[in-house]
């Protein structure tokens, strides 16, 4: 079967460029990458010989008429800049997590794309892998009888990911816009919308000194500008409550879980920041958690099938399952935490979404003649 292939460049050639251009230019057929750029030419440079694409400017890619879609995956405070470059050039735009850092600024691309009737996509699209669509499956199905409540929790080392990630100590890169996120789409993506929330917020020690001794920053002091403690509780459309503990004042032994409650079980989820893992479940009468079979694909890194199911979504006519308003509506839960700590009262949401559509179960596989990756996002 001929297709269609959408063409695609990626703006940012940092170290997640390598998984996504890695799965973008082998694993998903119905994407065309043509070429990268970056601020850092060496950078660029790399990232263009490993993957055999062109090396060009902002300013080339969005004056490309055929090039159709592009990856935004710039650190965090430049995601506005280059996302609003993207559409205003009438491209449609898949960009890394978070969409933006202030409500107001990530609803002005929201708006933005809608002016322009473009496709908007926004990750993490781990959402989409085995774990989280298996989970979604058996909650669906009822396993657990009625969802009544949810919580998240995740621990982290600030200090430690501040000397390997620079990144995490700047505006966007903290425990709960970075790494929270994760956990808020996963939730969202099964559950829909929440209404309110109430939360705690802090940087607790933002004053830091740098201890790695074979840095050259080694000894000098630096101040972290992004929360390390998350903490709150919010209540969804539906009626569920739920509950969230981010901390990254521990240590860097993760020990990440979503776990949901029901009328007739307990469902425990895996670490959302990957795409597989087991599912478990307690069932009335049981004191153990049982292994439930998986029903999707996508158990490896799998990062780029969000810009592949948008690609195939442009070509089907279809709104993206990674969609801006999901995506929108995460970041509002998690700066409304913000803005309760800070008024002392609980956040009304002001947006909503579509809970996106499961991908279809049984792609584990070849399936049809095409790769197991495309057979479930093409639908």
């Amino acid at each position: 079967m001929s297709i269609n292939k959408v063409k695609t460049a990626v703006v940012g050639c940092g170290t997640i460029s390598d998984i996504y251009l890695k799965n973008m230019t082998s694993a998903f057929e119905i994407l065309d990458v043509v070429g990268c750029c970056d601020i850092i030419p060496e950078r660029m440079a790399k990232r263009a010989g490993q993957y055999n694409i062109k090396q060009m400017k902002i300013g080339e890619i969005l004056n490309d008429p055929d090039i159709e879609l592009v990856l935004n995956i710039t650190d965090p405070v430049n995601h506005h800049l280059v996302s609003s470059q993207v559409l205003n050039a009438g491209k449609h735009l898949y960009s890394e997590k978070p969409i933006d850092l202030s409500i107001e600024a990530a609803r002005e691309l929201v708006q933005l794309a809608d002016q322009k009737k473009l496709l908007y996509g926004n990750a993490p699209d781990t959402f989409m892998g085995q774990a989280i669509q298996t989970a979604r499956f058996y909650l669906d199905a009822g396993v657990i009888g009625d969802v009544t409540s949810v919580y998240a929790t995740l621990n982290r080392d600030a200090g430690l990911l501040a000397e390997l990630y620079p990144f995490t100590a700047l505006p966007g890169g903290g425990i709960g816009l970075d790494v929270g996120v994760y956990y808020v789409t996963a939730i969202l993506s099964i559950l829909g919308p929440v209404k309110e929330v109430a939360g705690f917020v802090d940087t607790l020690k933002a004053e830091r000194t740098h201890y790695f001794p074979n840095k050259d920053d080694f000894g000098q002091n630096f101040t972290l500008q992004a929360e390390n403690r998350v903490v709150g509780s919010f209540r969804f459309a539906n009626g569920v409550m739920g509950s969230l503990m981010f901390n990254s004042c521990s240590i860097g032994n993760e020990k990440p879980q979503i776990v949901m409650f029901g009328t007739e079980g307990i469902l425990y989820m895996p670490d959302p920041n990957l795409f597989g893992g087991e599912v478990k479940v307690i069932l009335k009468g049981q004191t153990e958690p049982i292994t439930l079979a998986p029903t999707h694909g996508f158990t490896e890194n799998s990062r780029g099938i969000g810009p592949a199911e948008l690609a195939w979504s442009l070509r089907r006519g279809r709104k993206p399952r990674t969609s801006k308003e999901m995506a929108f509506h995460g970041l509002e839960l998690l700066l409304g935490l913000y803005k309760s700590c800070e008024t002392k009262q609980f956040y009304q949401m002001t947006s909503s979404f579509e809970r996106p559509p499961a991908i279809p179960r049984g792609y584990l596989g070849e399936s049809y003649g095409r790769s197991p990756a495309e057979a479930g996002i093409a639908v």
